[in-house]
Order: structure tokens, then C-alpha cells, then sequence
């Protein structure tokens, strides 16, 4: 523990190195499923359109990985009555699709299937993404408000975007789709980065008594204490849960909360102390 103190004291500048280091990757991941793909994230069939064939009760569905390698299944709920999975396909696959489940022994009424238009699925995606550009726009101005200082605000919102890109990097590095709860949570997502952020920046600009390195100590036995803590719930979240959607947005939470562990103390924290010691 001394030891790491040590290299967090003494080695800063170079630790700033990760935290770069880890949003350009990111960047460079985004940029490249862009350029392979036409999009940034892989979307899912609420934000692209497409058709959803949902299977109520447990049933054998190896039909579909044999005749349709590409189909996209996933358990969204389930419990002693069954389950309930959701199948994503081609809309001129789906009813061939349907009849072959029928076939196979699963009761036509436990068969629901629902499409969405392309240009509804594009309608929506783009809403949601104003949104979140909105919110971040309006998180940045209350930002720049609270310190009416440029370098601190710009550390803080730098640290909330880094959360973003590099937690939207992870899904389309693992080619996982995100629907409209996933948008849902990268919100969340915001508060809850600019909340240790502003924690972190307020302390070492406002306490006056103490060493900046005892600033830094300080918030920092706070935010981890809060943030090991919603990472542990989050964590039995997204073991026990059973609802995808759910599972979305846990997913999300937990892969920002380890990404900001990063980018709140090897970025904003040292950017800010080096602020702080230019202008002594």
C-alpha cells in the first residue's frame, strides 16, 4: 500500500498516461466499427427495426442456432412458469421461422411476433442520442456554472465523457447490441460520474487548510467507500437478475463504475493537481 502511495505521489504524471492512453483506444474502436459498420454501437432491433419473434416457456430451441446461425436469441425472463426468450431475425425470415417452431412441438400461442420499421427504429435511436447530447450539454453548463473555472470543469467533463466512450467501446469491441434501456443507462451513467467528479473537484479547490495530496486522500476515501458500493450491488444485480433489459442496464453501470474508477483518479484527480501546483 505504501508502495502504490509512493507511485501515486511521486509517478503522476505518468500515471495520467493510462487514462489517455485507454480513451484514445476507445476512440480508435469506435472510429474503426464506424468505418467497418456505418455505426458507431451495435444496435439492437428497438433501434435499428426489425422483427422480434418472443417464445413464452421453456422450450427446446436448438432449431434456430441449426437453421439460422445469425439469429440473435437471448433469455430476457425466467422463472418456475418458464421462460421467455427473444428472438431477433430478418422480417422475411420470421414467419418461415415461426412455422418451423410450430413444427417443432411449441403451441402457435406461445409464439408472438412483432416488427419494427427501420425508419421508427432510426426515429427513435436518434432521439434518444439527442437526448443524451442534451443532457450533457446541460450537465457541462451546470458544470462551468458550479466552479467558474475553466480547467476543473473541463477535467470533470472530460472525466464524464471518457465513461461514456469507453464503456460504449467495451459493447461494440464484444459486438453486444444496445437498446433503448442501454441509452437509458450511459444517462445514468452521467449523473453518476459527474457526481464523484464534483466530490473529488470541490474538495481540492475549496479546502484551503490542507495539502493537495490530503484533498486528493480525502475525497478519496468518500468516492471509493461509494463507489465499491454500487459496484457490489450492481454486481449481485447482474447475477441474480433474470430480465434482459435489466441486465442491460446493470451491464452498463458496472462496466462505467470500473471505467470511472480510472478516469476520476489517474485523470481528473491529477489533472486538477497539476493545475493547482501550476498556480502556486
Amino acid at each position: 500500500m505504501h508502495k502504490l502511495r509512493a507511485i501515486y505521489e511521486t509517478e503522476h504524471k505518468k500515471l495520467l498516461i493510462i487514462p489517455f492512453a485507454l480513451l484514445f483506444v476507445c476512440i480508435g474502436i469506435l472510429a474503426f466499427n464506424f468505418v467497418s459498420t456505418g455505426e458507431v454501437i451495435e444496435r439492437g432491433i428497438g433501434l435499428k427495426g426489425g422483427t422480434s419473434i418472443t417464445v413464452y416457456g421453456d422450450y427446446d430451441l436448438s432449431i434456430i442456432t441449426e437453421s439460422y446461425p445469425k439469429a440473435q436469441e437471448r433469455l430476457l425472463t425466467g422463472d418456475q412458469n418458464g421462460a421467455r426468450y427473444d428472438i431477433s431475425i430478418d422480417a422475411n425470415q420470421a414467419v418461415e421461422l415461426r412455422d418451423k417452431l410450430v413444427e417443432s412441438g411449441i403451441p402457435s400461442e406461445s409464439i408472438q411476433v412483432e416488427s419494427i420499421g427501420s425508419s421508427l427504429g432510426d426515429s427513435f435511436f436518434r432521439q434518444l442520442v439527442t437526448a443524451l447530447c442534451f443532457a450533457f450539454l446541460l450537465m457541462s453548463l451546470v458544470v462551468f456554472i458550479y466552479f467558474r473555472s475553466i480547467v476543473p470543469s473541463l477535467a470533470v467533463i472530460l472525466s464524464a465523457f471518457s465513461d461514456i466512450v469507453c464503456t460504449a467501446a467495451i459493447f461494440s469491441l464484444f459486438n453486444i447490441p444496445i437498446d433503448g434501456a442501454g441509452v437509458a443507462a450511459l444517462l445514468m451513467l452521467i449523473g453518476y460520474s459527474v457526481d464523484t467528479d464534483i466530490l473529488l473537484t470541490s474538495r481540492m479547490l475549496k479546502d484551503k487548510k490542507h495539502s493537495i495530496m490530503n484533498r486528493i486522500y480525502s475525497a478519496m476515501r468518500t468516492g471509493l467507500t461509494m463507489a465499491f458500493t454500487t459496484i457490489t450491488v450492481v454486481f449481485i444485480t447482474l447475477i441474480l437478475v433474470q430480465s434482459e433489459v435489466v441486465k442491460q442496464i446493470v451491464l452498463i453501470l458496472f462496466i462505467g463504475l470500473l471505467v470511472d474508477l480510472i478516469m476520476t483518479w489517474l485523470q481528473n484527480a491529477i489533472l486538477i493537481r497539476l493545475h493547482l501546483e501550476a498556480k502556486k
